[in-house]
């Protein structure tokens, strides 16, 4: 919806009028308000609060100690006494059944605002001092000459706490809303039919706008919330819908057919046997790579299923139809070891595979540039320098991307070839929920590798808190002097000041000079040159170095057959997933791995979360309990997607809703693809308002 510059003066309010020219706002606080993201009338009315704080009134000679309760009564006395850690300002409150005290710390500014006879409403905690009940820092709300007493069997308040900023406090912005709100409900219109709500046990949606922002009960801010969150999920659903639907018409692709033979000569290449899982992958993309139209699949699996020996599958069938293929990794560490690893599977081989980086040399980089445009590259292994200015690819067919989600989105639709439309194969490491996958990538049919290679043993995972981190580093030293290796990761490259943490070039000498220092130990962090981390890590695979100091610059890739040990310093900073990620990097050699989470005085819940790699090595479950705990964004950095934040629908726990709305927008788009429909136009005005610029992204499949 447009802002619109001027009053509609004379009209009828409208949903898409600018909010400046609501009563109380004026340009100065509309300025403020679209900071929030408060731009017009429907946004104001969609500006829903965070939680609201539930207020249950009682009379004062019923409060009970450790209950939240609200007490309406006359201040009787007030008095402030000053100590070294600052005043304390304490007020005697009294209703027709007795008194209590009201007390703020470290609040001179609060014996100004009190006075005896004040009819205040009161809100906070019940403890008990000198024998009277006292809230302490209570909410202090002024009341009229007129105000009551407390009745106890009047329903609880139900205050809303609103998104808020220095300069746009909740309170104000829950006066603003709340003064607005009945002169714009009727403006709000309905999306579907009596009987589709029925059927769906959802209110209406004024009713729920209503309730969200003023809810009587429990049971009616519930309804609300689950209407909201069903129509943001809907909404979402159908662009996913109409992207995937738009990205496919017209869209022709190189048909890549894998013969008998190609699979036995691709086969062969490999020194194992594929696990069952990995060949079901293989089925679904060869099916897809054999049809006229673009292959857009997202291959997701846990640490070390195998993952890569499929993608290389992939890209064996496809330059076996004389196709080129695009490999784009998100770090040069990780794009220098896919290079390694297809090298070796293909040595001896006719493919002819390069690397592009970012970091090479003018002339190097224009001779590569010229084989890619002419055809005489058969595998391009690369970083973002694949999607740079002057990369023609002269028969581009397949275009794999590692770590999906560590790229802004678009780029996937960036890599330039001639012709038809390449084929995608996106991969990720990172287990994705499947309420998840459903929204983030959508637009991409997903096939999920679910089991490890035989031979993988489950990681020993600990958590080690201060008083234990002796006898971890003694197991460690015990498994490099059998031969083994270890890494050792750290969240900082180097010492902050704002920060109290652990850095890896500070910690160097440390454990070289103290904890390991029989043991060649090396440095590896991302802001090292190419061609030093490329001698350090080399030295690592070749033994030569037997512990990595490390950021989570190895989270994603790094195979050490003979490394067993990581320790993880400050394990409470980091996300389930990442750290599930970086312990995979351990036991990838038939031996066990260990993995030491050491935490600082983290805490309880810290210790609980990080008790939920202890339990399991399921990278499916631990990432249900990320999404549950941090949310889709932080989970896998998704912030820069370009899908509209989800405001209310919660995908850790909406997952049955969320299902519910992909059904009913299958449907909708089935039958009416363009929303031309009378009855659909609130939807179809609402979607082209909120994925406006969205739905680029969902088309970049």
């Amino acid at each position: 919806m447009t802002d619109r510059a001027r009053p509609n003066t004379g009209a009828k309010l409208s949903l898409s009028d600018s909010v400046q020219f609501l009563p109380g706002v004026g340009p100065r606080r509309a300025e403020l308000l679209a900071g929030v993201g408060i731009r017009t009338v429907a946004d104001l009315i969609e500006y829903f609060p965070l939680r609201h704080e539930k207020q249950e009134s009682r009379q004062i000679e019923n409060l009970e100690e450790g209950m939240v309760a609200t007490v309406v009564g006359r201040i009787a006395a007030v008095h402030t006494r000053f100590s070294r850690r600052g005043p304390t300002v304490s007020a005697t409150l009294q209703d027709n059944t007795g008194r209590c005290m009201l007390s703020w710390f470290n609040a001179g500014w609060m014996a100004e605002r009190l006075c005896k006879g004040m009819a205040v409403r009161a809100t906070g905690r019940v403890g008990v001092y000198r024998e009277l009940a006292q809230l302490t820092n209570p909410k202090l709300e002024e009341l009229g000459a007129d105000a009551g007493p407390v009745d106890e069997s009047a329903p609880a308040r139900f205050v809303a706490v609103y998104p808020a900023t220095a300069e746009l406090p909740s309170r104000a912005l829950a006066r603003l809303i709340g003064d607005n709100l009945p002169r714009l409900l009727p403006l709000v219109r309905e999306w579907h039919a009596p009987d589709y709500l029925r059927e769906r046990k959802l209110v209406g949606r004024r009713q729920a706008i209503a309730a969200m922002h003023r809810p009587t009960c429990d049971a009616d801010l519930e309804q609300a919330r689950r209407r909201i969150a069903y129509d943001e999920l809907l909404l979402m659903q159908i662009a996913v819908m109409l992207a995937r639907r738009n990205l496919r018409r017209g869209v022709e692709s190189h048909v890549l057919t894998c013969t008998e033979e190609i699979d036995r000569r691709i086969r062969r290449r490999f020194p194992f046997a594929l696990t069952a899982a990995q060949d079901r992958a293989i089925r679904s993309i060869v099916t897809d790579l054999a049809r006229p139209r673009p292959m857009n699949r997202l291959l997701q699996g846990d640490v070390g299923c195998g993952k890569t020996v499929v993608a290389l599958y992939a890209a064996l069938v496809a330059v076996a139809n004389q196709r080129q293929v695009a490999i784009m990794a998100p770090t040069e560490l990780l794009a220098h070891q896919h290079f390694r690893s297809i090298s070796a599977h293909l040595t001896g081989s006719r493919v002819r595979i390069a690397l592009l980086t970012g970091r090479q040399k003018a002339g190097e980089r224009r001779r590569m540039l010229e084989m890619i445009e002419a055809g005489e590259l058969d595998i391009v292994v690369g970083t973002h320098a694949l999607i740079q200015e002057g990369v023609r690819f002269a028969k581009l067919g397949l275009v794999v991307i590692d770590e999906q989600h560590r790229f802004g989105v678009r780029q996937r639709a960036m890599i330039r070839g001639k012709g038809p439309s390449p084929h995608y194969l996106v991969m990720t490491a990172t287990p994705i929920p499947r309420t998840l996958a459903m929204t983030v990538f959508g637009d991409l049919d997903v096939t999920t590798i679910d089991a490890l290679p035989p031979g993988r043993a489950p990681i020993v995972t600990r958590l080690v808190r201060p008083a234990e981190q002796g006898s971890a580093w003694d197991f460690v030293r015990a498994r490099l002097a059998l031969g083994e290796q270890a890494y050792v990761v750290y969240p900082l490259v180097d010492e902050s000041d704002k920060l109290e943490l652990r850095a890896a070039t500070t910690e160097l000498a440390r454990l070289r000079e103290q904890v390991l220092s029989r043991w060649e130990v090396g440095l590896l962090h991302g802001r090292m040159e190419s061609t030093e981390r490329e001698q350090v890590m080399g030295d690592f695979v070749a033994g030569r170095v037997q512990v990595l100091v490390a950021t989570t610059v190895i989270e994603v890739g790094i195979d050490v057959p003979r490394a067993t040990c990581m320790v993880i310093e400050h394990a409470e900073r980091y996300g389930l997933s990442q750290l599930h990620q970086l312990r995979g990097r351990v036991g990838r050699g038939g031996s066990r791995g260990y993995c030491f989470l050491m935490t600082g005085f983290a805490a309880a819940e810290d210790n609980e979360r990080l008790s939920v790699l202890v339990g399991t090595t399921d990278g499916f479950r631990i990432a249900e309990e990320d999404l549950r705990l941090r949310g889709p964004g932080e989970m896998l950095g998704t912030r820069q997607h370009g899908l509209p934040e989800l405001r209310v629908a919660d995908l850790a726990r909406d997952g049955e809703l969320l299902r519910m709305a992909q059904r009913d927008a299958e449907k909708l788009v089935r039958e009416d693809a363009t929303l031309r429909r009378p009855e659909h136009a609130p939807l179809r005005e609402v979607l082209a308002a909120r994925y406006e610029s969205t739905i680029g992204f969902l088309g970049a499949g």
